[in-house]
């Protein structure tokens, strides 16, 4: 196995609120608690999660836009927050980011050719001819022309701005690029569009994605691996073959329950609810951060907060769940 392009180990950000009162303890939101996976060069992992899991802050945190509480986060094994600003700032062409929304990514003051060259101006110093000349080849490779080049946002459809974030991304040759819901704001039909011509990217230029979304549907079929956030914490890691169809955590269960199906005729059952009074969490003690939604919740669970256990050889299915071989014998209703 070569080394790893991302390696996220025990990642950790802790966000501190405003006082309550003057001498009052300032709270803390923990976003992130000991967050760890690695990404293969030309590979997508998925990242899904409820809002408020902590996706985008781990796409901030891996784009060092954001420093972690604790963790490193190493790109071709430079650790990117303990970089000095300079050397960050050349490590930065290997990384781009494409946002959720194709109308507020753009600015609407600027034509498409000094958006899209933006990273190049910025990263390299490029001049004006290189700038045009990568344009057109980034555009041309979204499947716009270069007459795109002159013109303004307004002007295109979501979908084609979305393709135009994509080219900004392309641009400096990155090898890493994070997609933060990058086709939650558009038509399920230009969805489709977006999403097969960035795995047409993937394939042509080698690129490694990190795929935040909260679509189920769209990170099975671009992704080659999937982890499950919940409170801050990788809940269950898998293939979506494994993961989608054979959960082992009740809570990834209960995201597939979630999703809307149109299936005429047939009659869904309920899903499962937690038992009404669930096991108390002794005085001092971490438990399951699921616990009190989970109908597989024990004393154990109460007391110990179950770790990121391997449920087959190699790795390739893992869960954070005292009764994951349980939940995986039951069948699942999806």
């Amino acid at each position: 196995m070569t080394a790893p392009l991302l390696q996220v180990d025990d990642l950790v950000k802790h966000y501190r609120l405003p006082r309550e009162r003057l001498l009052a303890t300032a709270p803390q939101v923990r976003a992130l608690e000991g967050v760890s996976f690695t990404l293969q060069a030309g590979r997508s992992l998925g990242v899904v999660g409820e809002s408020g899991s902590g996706k985008s802050t781990l796409a901030r945190l891996v784009m060092a836009l954001e420093s972690p509480s604790a963790g490193q986060v190493r790109l071709e094994g430079q650790d990117l927050h303990a970089l000095p600003p300079a050397a960050l700032r050349a490590a930065r062409d290997k990384l781009q980011m494409v946002f959720q929304d194709p109308y507020g990514s753009l600015d609407p003051r600027r034509t498409v050719l000094h958006t899209v060259t933006e990273p190049l101006r910025v990263l390299h110093g490029a001049g004006a001819a290189e700038q045009q000349q990568r344009a057109t080849e980034v555009l041309h490779a979204v499947g716009l022309g270069p007459e795109a080049l002159a013109k303004y946002p307004h002007e295109f459809s979501g979908g084609q701005r979305q393709r135009i974030a994509i080219a900004r991304a392309l641009i400096t040759r990155p090898k890493l690029i994070v997609a933060d819901e990058p086709v939650s704001a558009l038509d399920v039909s230009v969805q489709a569009q977006v999403l097969n011509l960035m795995q047409d990217l993937q394939q042509q230029f080698g690129l490694a994605f990190l795929f935040i979304s909260h679509d189920l549907a769209v990170v099975d079929m671009v992704c080659d691996e999937v982890i499950v956030l919940y409170q801050g914490r990788i809940v269950e890691r898998g293939a979506p073959a494994q993961l989608f169809r054979q959960a082992a955590h009740p809570y990834t269960r209960a995201l597939l329950a979630a999703v809307p199906r149109l299936q005429p005729g047939l009659r869904r059952s309920a899903p499962p609810t937690p038992a009404a009074m669930p096991p108390a969490v002794p005085a001092g003690a971490e438990g399951c951060a699921f616990l009190t939604r989970c109908r597989f919740a024990d004393a154990r669970c109460a007391r110990e907060r179950p770790p990121l256990r391997d449920l087959q050889p190699g790795g390739l299915h893992a869960a954070a769940c005292h009764a994951a071989e349980a939940v995986t014998a039951m069948p699942q209703n999806v």
